[in-house]
């Protein structure tokens, strides 16, 4: 519907412009019809300098058509025009908001396709549903279950365009209903870009804008209903790819919640990720054993630590959404202040995931202005 608007406002403007340049034509020919006969000119031919008017104006509003389908707004996804209320969900082409099925709806109405995935907590099944593809997970081994169910908890409590779309579950069965998404986790990006048919969408720009979802997702969590979250299954870039879904309409959304701990700045305590030793540089430095190798791991005395570790691996998340595109260079140079500001070894000092939201919105908004006058120039 916006974007019909948006068509009939361009068109209009087009309209308005073409309209303008016929009322100044009529007039300077009006004007001039007299001394056609001096000037050797046959009669309604216009001057060259309200032809070159006329040239000027409609490629002004042929331009701004054009710009509108070269840097379009930003596109939401058709298939969940609005919000529904808690506890119900629309996926497709649904037209009403549907309850979240039931155990009984689920063993009945659910038809199980093929499996597509699987986790420590989770094994994932493609199926169908009223004939909407669906994805149904199932629990691997009874140890997860108090896992699965903190995910299932998080997954009900956060339901938000940032999230996978709930559409039901069974605690008895074990199993967790949501919506399918055919491009899969985030960890498959490049392959989908290298598809012939999505070459389109392979620019610096639309991997600037997955990189504003993905930072959107992590201020979403810091600031959730439930309160400061931290996305802990993030221990390798891997890892952290897998907890998220890339959608057909190229925005990511949060899928895997089954680790995300509280941080209670005020009460404390804070988090911790797991309780075995972790290692290398993608993890924060307060996520790594500070007594040296002469002492061993111990969880015990291992310190806890709060929402900036996730600000930490915000810069090798970025850069793999960035790629190797052509002018993703120019976005990582105008990034690279508050990338380093992410990387400080002191968390206090790190900003906070709105700063970093902000900086990368004005990052792009002033790219695309600038390659936009840049070709209105060249035009």
């Amino acid at each position: 519907m916006e974007n019909g608007l948006e068509e009939r406002k361009k068109r209009e403007i087009m309209q308005e412009t073409v309209a303008e340049v016929q009322e100044i034509t009529e007039g300077s020919t009006m004007e001039k019809q007299p001394q056609d006969s001096r000037t050797g000119r046959a009669p309604g031919e216009l001057p060259p300098a309200v032809r070159l008017l006329l040239a000027m104006a409609l490629m002004n509003a042929l331009l701004y058509l054009c710009l509108g389908r070269v840097f379009p707004s930003p596109q939401h996804s058709m298939g969940n025009p609005g919000p529904c209320p808690y506890g119900h969900f629309k996926i497709g082409q649904m037209k009403n908001c549907s309850p979240w099925l039931s155990c009984e709806e689920l063993r009945t109405e659910v038809r199980q396709l093929k499996h597509v995935g699987e986790g420590a907590v989770k094994r994932v099944f493609l199926s169908e549903w009223k004939k909407h593809k669906v994805a149904l997970s199932r629990l691997t081994r009874l140890e997860m279950k108090d896992d699965f169910l903190h995910g299932l908890q998080m997954l009900k409590s956060l339901q938000s365009k940032r999230v996978v779309t709930l559409l039901g579950y069974c605690e008895d069965d074990n199993t967790i209903l949501t919506e399918y998404h055919p491009l899969g986790s985030l960890s498959n990006l490049e392959e989908t870009l290298n598809l012939s048919k999505y070459q389109h969408v392979n620019t610096w720009e639309h991997r600037l804008r997955l990189a504003v979802n993905y930072v959107s997702i992590i201020r979403y969590l810091h600031h959730s209903p439930l309160g400061t979250l931290v996305m802990c299954d993030s221990n390798d870039l891997p890892k952290t790819l897998s907890q998220y879904l890339l959608t057909s309409d190229f925005s990511i959304v949060a899928n895997d919640l089954d680790a995300l701990p509280l941080v209670d700045h005020s009460a404390g305590p804070l988090v911790k990720c797991g309780h075995r030793e972790l290692h290398g540089d993608f993890v924060a430095p307060e996520q790594l054993w500070p007594f040296g190798e002469d002492v061993p791991f111990h969880d015990d005395l291992m310190p806890s630590y709060d929402e900036k570790i996730d600000i930490w691996k915000i810069p090798d998340v970025s850069g793999f959404l960035l790629g190797h595109v052509e002018g993703s260079d120019m976005v990582r140079f105008h990034l690279f202040d508050i990338h380093k500001a992410c990387k400080s070894h002191t968390p206090a000092e790190r900003p906070t995931a709105q700063d970093v939201l902000d900086t990368y919105q004005k990052v792009l908004n002033s790219l695309r202005d600038t390659v936009m006058s840049q070709t209105r120039e060249m035009l």
